[in-house]
């Protein structure tokens, strides 16, 4: 039996945030680094509480780091390309659409809220003056989708809890955008406040070596990884979790868990631009994983 022990935390459910711990944990990786690994629901969690351990939400560290100077550190970054669409009804067809229109999403000091005001300034619109913004937590989704039928939103901006092409393809909306092509930032992956989790901590290093098995075996094992993804988005037929993977895992996660610091840079001073804060050595959160 493992004799260290971790918690982690994810801040957003879905495969962007957790498939590459699931892997890790199903495919024994944990367990045969010796390291007990508890994966914690963070989502509503203050600050504080995450920095008790290590997190996969880098989006959210990074944006604590700041605005409230912990200095978070990445060890491992899973891929730069954030999981989230803006998915539209109701005669709502493309990003221009939007204007005017009923938007569900997430707050605006949160990561994911960020990056999606980020995409729609890409797309000419202020989301503070051109678009009704329906600020919710992160969660599953399906409270979107229900609204999305009843026409109390006209839009929504959601995570990987689901597939947006299937669901689009099922409800008749329109997949209007996905962020991970207009905007790229380190966004999942493991962090960790060094003041709290020194980063040469056992068992800390064991969850790292198997967290990058796990990106290695999701890189070289396709079949495997399609079924892993399969069984996290149990309303994707097979093909379809085939095509999610080809489409948005394969091409963009990172086979060794190293940082593209050029994207880095360039992501972190969009995100301080938009928060109005200077980006000051935030960059420097992911040097770890040069």
């Amino acid at each position: 039996m493992p004799k260290l022990s971790i918690d982690l935390t994810y801040v957003g459910a879905g495969i962007h945030e957790e498939l590459i711990a699931h892997v890790a944990d199903q495919e024994g990786y944990f367990e045969e680094e010796g390291v007990h690994v508890a994966l914690r629901d963070g989502a509503v969690w203050k600050t504080e509480r995450v920095r008790a351990g290590a997190t996969i939400g880098l989006g959210r560290a990074l944006l604590s780091r700041m605005t409230d100077g912990i200095e978070w550190t990445a060890l491992s970054v899973n891929t730069h390309r954030p999981l989230f669409w803006f998915v539209g009804a109701n005669g709502v067809k493309s990003m221009e659409d939007l204007r005017g229109r009923r938007l569900a999403v997430h707050g605006a000091r949160t990561a994911p809220g960020v990056f999606a005001r980020i995409v729609l300034r890409k797309h000419g619109l202020d989301p503070d003056r051109d678009v009704e913004c329906v600020h919710r937590i992160p969660g599953d989704y399906q409270m979107d989708l229900r609204r999305l039928r009843d026409g109390s939103i006209d839009a929504a901006y959601v995570g990987s809890t689901l597939s947006a092409e299937q669901v689009a393809r099922e409800e008749g909306f329109s997949v209007l955008s996905w962020v991970g092509d207009h905007f790229q930032i380190p966004t999942v992956g493991l962090a960790v406040d060094p003041s709290r989790i020194s980063l040469d901590d056992p068992a800390l290093q064991a969850m790292v070596r198997a967290y990058k098995r796990s990106l290695k075996t999701i890189a070289e094992q396709p079949s495997l990884a399609v079924e892993h993804i399969a069984s996290m988005l149990n309303r994707l037929t097979n093909a379809e979790a085939e095509q999610h993977y080809e489409r948005y895992i394969r091409p963009h996660f990172t086979s060794d868990g190293r940082v593209d610091l050029k994207v880095a840079k360039a992501g972190v001073a969009a995100v301080a631009a938009e928060l109005g804060v200077p980006a000051g050595t935030a960059d420097q959160m992911f040097l770890t994983t040069l």
